[in-house]
């Protein structure tokens, strides 16, 4: 684990759900962790809607002061720099949606770039409709580097249809995940699961290693 992780992606691909839960892991191995949330284009769903679990987990909120408000202000806080200053917490980072969300990591880059401990993720969602494709994909993934100023590395296959998802969902997603990866060299470092699905009770041992050789 790098001390800084950035989650950025597509909108609607469930970058912030992922940045939450990568955060309170975190803290669960008992490791200090501050998250922050830069998307100043989407005002509808911010991970401040999550700060309340995050309070009570120990976790501290950078935010807007506008975030979870009426007024779509882009602006960030000072106190941001913080993250890079002090180094003895381990950083999370959810990154506006698209090309225009990533231009907000400009004046943090040369910091992150200097010191040279981070990862960012790319969040995808083959159930959204501009991204079924790898193709698609691809495109955004470019898009983004090119305005953060900072390449990938690393792919989240986050694919679900949101409380709907079942277990065949998230399968049927790996052949579209294994494809991104393969188009961008980038390896897969996690697929998300929503709490409550297990694939070893929907299907049985044998079934699951068929899936798995006919995807690989």
């Amino acid at each position: 684990m790098k001390r800084v992780t950035l989650f950025a992606g597509h909108y609607g691909s469930g970058k912030t759900n992922v940045a939450v839960n990568y955060a309170l892991h975190l803290r669960s191995l008992g490791l200090p962790v501050v998250i922050a949330d830069l998307d100043v284009v989407n005002p509808y769903f911010r991970t401040k809607d999550s700060e309340d679990e995050l309070t009570a987990h120990g976790i501290p909120l950078i935010s807007s002061d506008y975030a979870g408000s009426n007024v779509d202000f882009p602006a960030l806080p000072g106190s941001l720099y913080s993250l890079f200053d002090d180094k003895s917490a381990y950083a999370v980072l959810d990154i506006g949606g698209d090309d225009r969300g990533a231009f907000a990591l400009g004046r943090y880059r040369d910091m992150m770039l200097a010191e040279d401990n981070y990862d960012m993720f790319f969040v995808i969602n083959m159930y959204r409709p501009l991204t079924r494709t790898p193709e698609q994909c691809i495109e955004i993934k470019e898009e983004i580097e090119a305005a953060a100023g900072i390449n990938f590395t690393g792919i989240v296959n986050n694919s679900n249809l949101g409380s709907s998802t079942t277990v065949a969902d998230v399968l049927a997603s790996s052949n579209y995940a294994n494809l991104v990866s393969s188009m961008s060299g980038l390896p897969i470092v996690m697929t998300t699961v929503m709490e409550g699905l297990s694939v070893e009770d929907a299907f049985p041992l044998k079934l699951q290693k068929k899936i798995f050789e006919e995807d690989s």
